[in-house]
């Protein structure tokens, strides 16, 4: 079954003793002379591997290092997504060996005892000889990335992990062995509701999870993800693990353990695979006991390249030059969950300059970004929005960001702001960019103010990608080509998903932006300070080359990036 059998597979140990990992990206052009010496400097003193560094630093992906390897070593290339592994062949490593040296065996020869084993990091000769000596088998080292291996091994022994944690837990509480401080352990081996609580965070992020929804049920407690946007259940436990699971998420979250009637907040802050992610935690009773949701937010996600959102070239171009006004009142738009932090955030670290002084009052912060001056509010000590606007007015602000306006109050001193020569960028919750302009004169503000302050409104939504590699083609029928506005007798392809182990049978994989820009020029101005309708903004704005929100779904459909559902679910009363 394999050709490579001894005598070249030594050859290429000897080859691989010489070669190290920075010499093999350098050789390959996957990174300069100065790249390396810069991770090599960062990785002085800190016992990191210089991939883990290079990557950190953002001057190489996981992707660009295992391609690199592949080519400079020979060696195949695996996406294990794309791979099931056979039940003996799991079983022939212990899982501990496994998370240590970041590799999976998945397939293997009985002929020639040959054993494929996906590596993070083909290089390290201490996981090939592990793995011969325990396994009694020679090992072909097969690249992959580290995100794909860490995935599998989530995949494939996740489960039994958690399983044997429950049954080492179930012991001690019939042996009455528990005690209340080891749920404030940080040992994972010493306790087993610790492993279980760190294992399910690390196991939403590496499935690109935004949320975890631990749910009381009469005879069970129901753990979902909720992954680009979707509600997916990923386990159910026994009901009596749950004061325990509760107990130990009030505790890192800094919440009250001894409160079970009201509802409470709390922040945890956890390391998964090296990237530090905040983690906003809501605690709310229930009929069969305390519900938690838990939000993921990776401290770097948030302040991404403006590319990244999903602009067009003519919306980014249109971005850039709302960005440019030195004052006024920028709005973006849209329910919970359509990517509106994202947005200002990213346009604030854009504008982040040394000669700029920006201060922002949010609730809560989401993300710190260094060289912001970030207010949270508090109710209790009485610091509203309002309260903390009036205050970062003496502040000499250059550009305010308002987390949300949510009252005529704060609408009012933003406006004033805006005004009296401040960048303001801030967010509501509405359906479309004109009406958000009306939103503000039902607020109370006069529609003479909102026509000076307003240089922009962005409204915005989030659909999902439809999975590149198993989308099935389909010519759009009589009733698609209706929703898609075109000629009943257009001849035009539409994709639908389908489901693969790479997008976990879901049919999609990732979301991206669809956005509505709106750049209140001069004759929306007129408009809006003669007490226009959103009706009426909103057909002058088209008139200057504004798309809709479903005008820019459809060109996503037609470009065979989402489905037509998608495309209705985020436009379907625009």
């Amino acid at each position: 079954m394999y050709i490579r059998v001894i005598g070249e597979g030594v050859k290429m140990e000897v080859n691989r003793k010489k070669m190290r990992l920075g010499d093999v990206l350098v050789n390959s052009g996957v990174i300069t002379e100065a790249d390396l010496e810069k991770g090599l400097s960062r990785q002085k003193g800190t016992g990191r591997k210089l991939g883990e560094v290079l990557v950190d630093e953002g001057l190489v992906t996981e992707e660009n290092i295992a391609k690199a390897l592949s080519s400079q070593l020979h060696y195949d290339m695996v996406e294990l997504q794309n791979v099931e592994i056979d039940e003996e062949v799991l079983k022939l490593v212990p899982v501990n060996v496994l998370k240590k040296y970041k590799c999976l065996p998945f397939e293997y020869s009985p002929d020639t005892m040959m054993l494929r084993v996906a590596m993070a990091d083909p290089m390290d000769m201490a996981a090939v000889d592990d793995i011969n000596i325990i396994t009694n088998m020679q090992v072909e080292p097969v690249v992959a990335t580290t995100g794909s291996v860490m995935l599998a091994l989530d995949r494939y022994y996740g489960q039994a992990e958690v399983n044997s944690a429950l049954e080492e837990y179930t012991r001690e509480k019939e042996s009455q062995m528990v005690e209340q401080e080891d749920l404030y352990s940080e040992d994972v081996n010493n306790s087993p509701i610790v492993q279980l609580v760190k294992g399910m965070i690390e196991a939403a992020v590496r499935q690109r999870a935004s949320d975890i929804h631990i749910e009381p049920m009469e005879r069970q407690v129901r753990i979902r993800y909720r992954i680009d946007g979707a509600l997916y259940e990923k386990a159910t436990y026994n009901v009596r693990l749950l004061p325990a699971m509760v107990a130990r998420i009030k505790i890192i979250g800094g919440m009250d353990i001894s409160e079970k009637r009201k509802p409470q907040d709390g922040r945890i802050t956890q390391i998964v695979d090296r990237r530090e992610y905040d983690i906003r935690v809501s605690i709310l009773p229930t009929v069969y006991g305390e519900k938690i949701v838990m939000r993921l937010t990776s401290k770097n996600a948030l302040s991404r390249e403006k590319s990244q959102l999903g602009l067009r070239p003519d919306e980014l171009k249109k971005f850039d030059h709302i960005l440019m006004n030195p004052h006024g009142i920028l709005l973006v738009t849209g329910p919970t969950g359509s990517g509106k932090s994202t947005t200002l955030y990213t346009a604030l670290s854009e504008l982040n300059k040394e000669d700029v002084n920006i201060i922002t009052v949010e609730d809560p912060v989401e993300a710190n970004i260094d060289g912001i001056n970030q207010v949270q509010v508090n109710n209790k000590a009485n610091l509203t929005f309002a309260s903390a606007l009036r205050s970062i007015l003496r502040q000499d602000p250059d550009i305010i960001m308002i987390g949300e306006i949510r009252d005529q109050e704060t609408a009012s001193i933003a406006v004033q702001a805006s005004i009296t020569g401040h960048l303001v960028v801030s967010t509501l919750h509405t359906n479309s960019a004109a009406s958000t302009i009306t939103r503000l004169a039902d607020m109370g503000i006069e529609p003479y103010l909102i026509a000076d302050a307003t240089i922009g409104v962005i409204a915005q939504r989030l659909v999902r990608r439809l999975c590149p590699e198993c989308k099935k083609a389909k010519k759009a029928t009589a009733d698609d080509l209706e929703l898609l506005m075109l000629e009943p007798d257009a001849d035009v392809t539409v994709y639908e998903p389908c489901g693969c182990p790479r997008c976990d049978n879901t049919g999609f994989k990732g979301r991206i932006g669809v956005y509505e820009i709106m750049e209140v020029t001069q004759p929306l101005k007129t408009i809006i300070s003669k007490n226009g309708t959103a009706e009426d903004i909103k057909n002058k704005a088209l008139e200057e080359g504004m798309n809709t929100l479903r005008m820019s779904a459809t060109k996503y459909v037609l470009e065979g990036i989402t489905s037509i559902p998608e495309m209705m679910r985020v436009s379907f009363d625009i």
